[in-house]
C-alpha cells in the first residue's frame, strides 16, 4: 500500500501479482527477506514487474517499512497482535510512535485505506474500526462534491479531516462505516459518474 500513492491501483495490483506468481520475486513479500537482502537485490526484483517505478525512493520506502517491522515485531501478525488487532492502538504505533518506520503508510489516507484492505481482504478483525475515516482522495472529494457533502469551493480550500468528518457526521445513525464508502465511490467517479442519481 505504501506504494499506492498517486498511481494506477489497476497496474500496481497486476504488478503484485506477477511478482507473487514468481517463484525468483515472491520473497519480496516476506518482510524478513524484504528487511535482509541487499537494496541491489530488492530494486530489481520490485522494478521487474514495475511494483516500484520509482528506482530509489519506492525501494527505500519498502525496505524502510520491512526493517521496521522486523526489528521491532518480527512479522506483520505480530504487528497486529502487539497492539491487541485493535485499530485505535494501531494508529497511534504506525502514525506517532514508529511514523518514520512507516513512509506513506503513516499518512491518514493510506493508513486508513490499509486498515480497510486488512480487514476486508485480509479478514482481520480489528477492534474499534468504526473508526477508520473515509480516505478523501481526489475521487472521494469529486464524489462529496457531486452529492453536495462540500461544495466547489470547498473542494479546493477545506482540509481532508473536514471532509472526513463530514462524511462521519451524514453516517453516523446509519449501519455503515465511514471507510465502507470509499470502494463505491472511488469506483463511481473513476467510471467518470456513469450510475446517474435520481
Amino acid at each position: 500500500m505504501s506504494l499506492n500513492y498517486q498511481r494506477d491501483s489497476y497496474n500496481l495490483w497486476k504488478s503484485v501479482l506477477a511478482t507473487y506468481k514468481d517463484e525468483e520475486t515472491k520473497k519480496v513479500f516476506s518482510i524478513e527477506n524484504s528487511a535482509k537482502m541487499s537494496t541491489e537485490e530488492l530494486r530489481k526484483i520490485l522494478l521487474k514487474y514495475k511494483i516500484a517505478l520509482q528506482p530509489n525512493k519506492h525501494i527505500s520506502t519498502w525496505q524502510t517499512i520491512a526493517k521496521t517491522i522486523d526489528k521491532e515485531w518480527g512479522s506483520m501478525l505480530n504487528l497486529i497482535k502487539s497492539n491487541d488487532s485493535d485499530y485505535l492502538k494501531l494508529r497511534e504505533t504506525i502514525q506517532k510512535q514508529h511514523k518514520k518506520g512507516f513512509p506513506y503508510l503513516s499518512g491518514p489516507k493510506i493508513f486508513n485505506y490499509w486498515c480497510f484492505i486488512l480487514r476486508e481482504y485480509g479478514k482481520i478483525n480489528l477492534k474499534n474500526d468504526e473508526y477508520i475515516e473515509i480516505a478523501p482522495d481526489t475521487h472521494i472529494t469529486q464524489c462529496s462534491v457531486k452529492l453536495g457533502i462540500i461544495t466547489p469551493e470547498e473542494a479546493a480550500t477545506v482540509s481532508k479531516e473536514i471532509i472526513s468528518a463530514r462524511w462521519r457526521s451524514i453516517l453516523e445513525h446509519t449501519a455503515i462505516k465511514p471507510i465502507e464508502m470509499h470502494p463505491p465511490l472511488w469506483f463511481w467517479s473513476r467510471n467518470n459518474f456513469q450510475f446517474q442519481l435520481s
